[in-house]
This record gives C-alpha cells, sequence and structure tokens, in this order.
C-alpha cells in the first residue's frame, strides 16, 4: 500500500468517526430537548391551570374568582395531552356549572376532586416523561462512550502506525544517504518494495551499486593519480614539506631532506613541532608561520649561503552536504630566491659603485664651474656666465642623483647605517631652513618656520638622515610651488611624538595618487618636473627604520602637506 493510500483512509475513516460521533450527539441532544418541551408546554401549564382553579375556588364569592376559575377551564381545556385528561376535565366543567348555578358543599367537593384528578394525570405524566428523558441521556451517554472510545482506540492507532510507516523508511533512507556521503558504497537499503518508499529504496539500491562499481574502476586511476603528484613533488627543486591537520608530517621531498639534514624515515608520522626541538631548520619554519615573518631566510644549501622565501599554503575544503569547512592540513614550501638575490646585489653593488665613480667628476664639474664665476680668473661675457650657471645647476642635479642612488643602494641591500641619538626639533628644521633658503630665495618663494614644540623638545632619530628628509620634502615643495609662494616648515606634538611637516600651496596631488606617492619610481603624470622618482620612496624607508610614521595630505588646488612622526 503506498503512502498516499495509507494517507487517504487514515484521515478519512478520522473524518467519517467524527461525522458520525457529532450526527450521534446532535441525535440524542435534539431528543432530549424535545422531551425536556414537552413536559415545560403540556403538563406544566396544566398544573398552572389548576393551581389557578383551586385558587379561585377558595374566593368563589367574588364575581371575579368565579371569571378566573373559569377562563383557566377554557386554557385546560385547550392543553387536555394525557390519557383520561379530557374525560376529567369534561367531569369538571358539568361539577362547574353546577356548582355555578348551586353551590352546595358538596358541588364544591365534586369540583376540587376533578381538580385534583387533573393534577394527579399531569403529575404522572411529568414523572414519565422525565423517566423517558433521563433513559434517552443514559442511552446517549452510553452511545457517545462507546463511539468515543472505538474513536480514540481507532486515531490512537493510526496515530502510532501511519507516522512510523513514514518516519522509519525516511530514516532508513536518511542513514544509508549519510553512509554513502562517507563513500560506503556498498550500503543497501532493504524494505518492502510495494509503494512509494519501496521504488525509491530500489532507485537508492541500483544508484550506490553503480557507485560502488564506479569506485572500484577509479581506484586504479586514483593511485596512479597520488603516485604522479609524490613524483612531481618530490622532484621539485624546491623544499616542500606536508603537514596534516595535527601538525604531522605527511610528506616530505629529497630537497626538504637535503638542506634539513632528515632523514625521510625518522620524520613520517611525527609532529613538526617535535622534530623542531633538534632540527634548526624547521625550528625557523614553524617560528616564522606563526608570526607571519616575510623576510627571507639564509640557508646553507649547494655549497652555499642560499636564500628562501617561505610559503605556507593551507588545505582546507567544505564537505558535500556539510557547513563548516574542514581543514586538513597545510604544505610549507620554501622557494629558493638565492639567484633573485645575487642579481640584486650586484644591481645593487653595480649603482653604488657607479655612483661613488660619477660623484668625482662631477665634484670636479662643479669645482671648475666655481672658478669660471670667480673674477680672479678674468670676467665672463653675459653667454658665457648663463653657460656656466647652467653648467652648474645640471652638475648639481647629477651630484643629487647619485646621492639618491647612493641612498637607494643601502635601502636595497638593508643596510642603512643609522647614528640614533636625541636631536633637538629646532636645530633639525634650522639645519632643514638653512639648506634650502637660497635655492627657495633664487625661485622668489619665501619659507616660514612654524615650530610649535617645546623649545628644548627632541626626537630619537638620525640627524642626518632626518634633516635629508626635510631637504626632500623642501625642494620638492619648491619645485612644486609658484613663483612668490609660500612654503611652511614646521613641527607640532602629537601624543607623546613629534610631527614634522612641509606645507605648499601648489597644484597638489590628486586622491587617487597619494597611495603611491611613496612607491620607488613613482612620479605624478602630468607633473612636468625631473626627478627619477626615488626620493620619496628613500624617506619613507629612513623614517620606516627610526620606527617612524611618513604621511602626505592634500586637497588639490590648496597644495601638499608632507609630514613624518618620530
Amino acid at each position: 500500500m503506498n503512502v498516499k493510500t495509507k494517507l487517504l483512509l487514515g484521515v478519512g475513516a478520522l473524518f467519517l468517526m467524527i461525522v458520525a460521533l457529532s450526527a450521534i450527539g446532535a441525535i440524542y441532544i435534539n431528543k432530549s430537548k424535545r422531551d425536556t418541551k414537552n413536559i415545560l408546554v403540556a403538563n406544566y401549564n396544566s398544573l398552572i391551570y389548576s393551581k389557578n382553579m383551586i385558587q379561585a375556588l377558595d374566593d368563589f364569592d367574588n364575581p371575579e374568582a368565579v371569571k378566573e376559575f373559569e377562563k383557566n377551564v377554557d386554557l385546560e381545556g385547550k392543553n387536555l395531552t394525557e390519557k383520561g385528561e379530557k374525560e376529567s376535565w369534561l367531569a369538571l366543567k358539568n361539577h362547574f356549572f353546577e356548582y355555578k348555578s348551586e353551590p352546595s358543599p358538596e358541588n364544591a367537593v365534586a369540583l376540587r376532586n376533578d381538580i385534583v384528578e387533573i393534577m394527579r394525570q399531569n403529575m404522572e405524566a411529568i414523572q414519565r416523561k422525565s423517566d423517558i428523558a433521563i433513559a434517552t441521556s443514559e442511552n446517549a451517554y452510553i452511545w457517545i462512550i462507546a463511539l468515543g472510545t472505538f474513536c480514540f482506540l481507532v486515531a490512537s492507532s493510526l496515530l502510532f502506525n501511519i507516522p512510523h510507516s513514514i518516519s522509519n523508511p525516511i530514516s532508513t533512507l536518511t542513514k544509508s544517504i549519510d553512509e554513502i556521503s562517507k563513500r560506503n558504497y556498498s550500503e543497501r537499503i532493504n524494505l518492502p518494495m510495494d509503494g512509494e518508499f519501496g521504488q525509491l529504496a530500489g532507485s537508492f539500491n541500483i544508484m550506490a551499486q553503480k557507485l560502488e562499481e564506479y569506485e572500484n574502476s577509479n581506484l586504479n586511476r586514483e593511485i596512479i593519480n597520488k603516485k604522479r603528484v609524490e613524483t612531481l613533488i618530490e622532484n621539485m627543486h624546491d623544499p616542500v614539506i606536508g603537514l596534516d591537520d595535527e601538525g604531522k608530517i605527511v610528506f616530505i621531498n629529497q630537497e626538504s631532506l637535503k638542506v634539513s639534514g632528515l632523514v625521510k624515515t625518522d620524520v613520517l608520522g611525527k609532529t613538526a613541532s617535535n622534530i623542531a626541538i633538534d632540527n634548526d631548520l624547521i625550528r625557523e619554519i614553524l617560528q616564522r608561520e606563526k608570526s607571519s615573518s616575510t623576510d627571507s631566510m639564509k640557508i646553507y644549501a649547494d655549497d652555499k649561503e642560499s636564500y628562501f622565501d617561505l610559503d605556507v599554503v593551507p588545505i582546507s575544503f567544505l564537505e558535500t552536504g556539510k557547513k563548516n569547512i574542514i581543514n586538513a592540513g597545510k604544505v610549507l614550501i620554501l622557494r629558493n630566491i638565492t639567484r633573485y638575490k645575487e642579481l640584486e646585489y650586484a644591481k645593487t653593488n653595480f649603482i653604488a659603485t657607479i655612483s661613488h665613480e660619477l660623484k668625482t667628476p662631477i665634484s670636479a664639474i662643479k669645482m671648475g664651474t666655481q672658478l669660471l664665476k670667480n673674477e680672479n680668473f678674468g670676467d665672463l661675457n653675459l653667454q658665457q656666465q648663463e653657460l656656466v650657471n647652467s653648467i652648474e645647476e645640471d652638475g648639481q642635479r647629477l651630484l643629487d642623483i647619485t646621492g639618491e642612488l647612493l641612498n637607494m643602494s643601502q635601502v636595497e641591500s638593508g643596510n642603512i647605517k643609522l647614528n640614533i641619538t636625541d636631536c633637538s626639533v629646532k636645530n633639525l628644521l634650522n639645519a632643514a631652513y638653512t639648506n634650502n633658503i637660497k635655492l627657495a630665495q633664487n625661485k622668489s618663494i619665501k619659507i616660514t618656520l612654524e615650530n610649535k614644540v617645546e623649545e628644548n623638545a627632541t626626537v630619537t632619530a638620525d640627524f642626518d638622515k632626518t634633516v635629508w628628509v626635510l631637504n626632500n620634502f623642501i625642494t620638492n615643495a619648491i619645485k612644486h610651488s609658484f613663483t612668490d609662494g609660500e612654503i611652511i616648515l614646521g613641527a607640532e606634538k602629537l601624543g607623546d611624538r613629534s610631527r614634522f611637516f612641509v606645507k605648499d600651496f601648489g597644484n597638489g596631488i590628486d586622491e587617487k595618487f597619494q597611495n603611491e606617492i611613496f612607491d620607488r619610481y613613482f612620479q605624478v603624470p602630468g607633473s612636468n618636473q625631473n626627478g627619477t622618482g626615488l626620493g620619496l620612496s628613500i624617506c619613507k624607508s629612513f623614517i620606516e627604520k627610526m620606527n617612524g610614521e611618513i604621511g602626505v595630505d592634500s586637497t588639490g588646488a590648496e597644495g601638499s602637506r608632507f609630514w613624518f612622526l618620530l
């Protein structure tokens, strides 16, 4: 029997029993109502009429009482419902006329006896009908109890059987599906084959059989794929270590064994934290993973110092039918960047060497221009003076570029040498002001000092490099300021630190370029200013090396405000 038929039969049976119970209850209630109405309407009225006639008989000398008596006799004549009641009423009527024409004691007694007889007949009728009503109620009670008990038993049976007949197959099917999701393709469902659940079980078993066949056919393929992956990892030129979710080593390639000095059979299945106790490389890898350090690792490999970057690749997946992401471990990859480091060092050394070599002839050029401008060696005409000034400016520009290249070589090599002392804020500002006041005056630009910190305020910094940063800010401000413009050089207190700033009133920097302004070689498009794009990048490296912060505020036409915190 299918589920639909079971539900129709169960619900239909309950519906019919409810209808039957309601019908029987309605029938017996209506019957009791009718019996009660007969008592109230017929017999009770006759008793009232008889009572009124007895009261009128006691006051028969009163004409009004005679009329009342006659009225109730007529009413009783219209309410004759019981057997023998009509004969008693006729006798009452005859005795009434006799008593009315001859009011003797004998006629009064006869009249009273007729009234009592009518009352007796109605009282007996009330008792009889009351017994019938009680019997009807008892029958209704028995029928309703019997039918209600039957309905309860049937409903209880349906309540337990129908849900079980539906939930049990569903529960069995759910468990089997869960087993299939765990790759237990040998799972089968044993249910009667009739009905929807039987058909579903049959389809499920066919599906499980197909999956089992597919699993068996793919087993060899998975083994081959596993071998391919293992071979790929084994032949990688970078050290690779695989950890499971408990931190145990599940695979390690030959390169990892070579640089760590470990033996494969000694580490597989053991936790990396235990291996790290006796192995410096594994310990350093785990420490860098926890600290998320981005610095390169220096390892002695291939008979020389080699450099490696650590990449941590987490392995996680969302299991089918689940909501939580499962962590299956991680892969640690040491990428050999020695070749890139060597090229970087070669480039840095080349730049440093070239810069040093260029400084001597550039200095000679500057000295030569100064000698040419010396009046002791003769006067220059206007055209010659312009040429000498142009040579001097170009020489100074070349000197600035070589200085930036030397600083950049320090930054790239990581060998920024700092002389950290307590530096006077006032002295830093004055030094930067003195270095740039002549250049500003040549371009008719005013430099205004705004020292908002205490007179004896100090910062912990390298004096020369801090002044270099301020010089760079000021020269950039001069380049981007208008003729007869103004530059503000100042410092202010910000918490427990001091903020140095250089404010110009030029065209400003577009907001979309403000995050890139401190990148190496970056120049604002359309600025039309000659430069290397290294100055601000070097400034950032110097300030961050001194544990400071650097930034820029610019609002378009209102100019730019470069600042750093120390």
